[in-house]
């Protein structure tokens, strides 16, 4: 019986061991290429979250904007849907007033003006973008790196101290499994990042050239 009591206080210690293991420190077990990419990390989150905002905000679209736009021009009153565009911080806006400022000319240069200046505004969403791409590439050959890393140190201790022990292995293998997954977590989250905003940005595309098809064919409609 007191055997028996003696177990379980001794699993239960155990278990409480386990329990209050420090993540961050066993973290940083990884050994010195875990620092970079954890800075790797920090950098992928700002990016994703920046670039998020910047491109929730700029693909908003004001449709009281675009029906007042359009009522001025069936009007013929192109001054003031110039004027409206020009007050209206928003993509849309600006490649629309590329267009208004174009009316009389062939349609051709209207379409190559507002063309142009929908593709400035897609490069402004893309910015930073290459950055998650190299990282979603360069975390999980860091990782690899660590992993070589520890190989390398499991076998230096051992010749160093001719001691083959599981403590010695076991040091090793931290720092090349732990870098190996950090870097793989990383370029996993960047990789995410990447082609998730890159579908928003794509989304944005779309409903930019449906809008200026659907500018082009007012275009074509009777002046009021």
């Amino acid at each position: 019986m007191l055997q028996t009591v003696l177990l379980q206080v001794d699993s239960t210690a155990t278990a409480a061991s386990a329990e209050s293991i420090n993540y961050l420190s066993l973290l940083l077990k990884g050994g010195i290429v875990i620092y970079p990419i954890l800075i790797l990390l920090f950098v992928t989150i700002f990016f994703m979250i920046e670039r998020y905002l910047f491109i929730r905000s700029a693909s908003n679209i004001d449709f009281g904007f675009l029906r007042s736009l359009k009522d001025n021009i069936l009007r013929g009153d192109l001054r003031t849907a110039a004027t409206l565009c020009k007050s209206t911080n928003l993509p849309i806006a600006r490649i629309l007033e590329k267009g208004i400022t174009r009316i009389g000319r062939p349609v051709k240069d209207i379409e190559s003006a507002m063309e142009i200046q929908s593709n400035l505004e897609v490069s402004k969403m893309e910015k930073n973008m290459g950055y998650l791409g190299l990282i979603a590439g360069v975390a999980p050959i860091l990782g690899f790196v660590g992993t070589i890393l520890g190989i390398i140190r499991i076998f230096y201790d051992i010749g160093t101290t001719g001691n083959f022990t599981i403590e010695i292995i076991a040091n090793g293998l931290y720092e090349k499994m732990i870098s190996s997954c950090s870097g793989l977590v990383v370029g996993l989250i960047a990789y995410i990042g990447y082609h998730s905003i890159n579908m928003m940005i794509d989304k944005f595309g779309i409903h930019l050239q449906a809008t200026v098809m659907d500018f082009l064919d007012t275009l074509n409609e009777p002046v009021r």
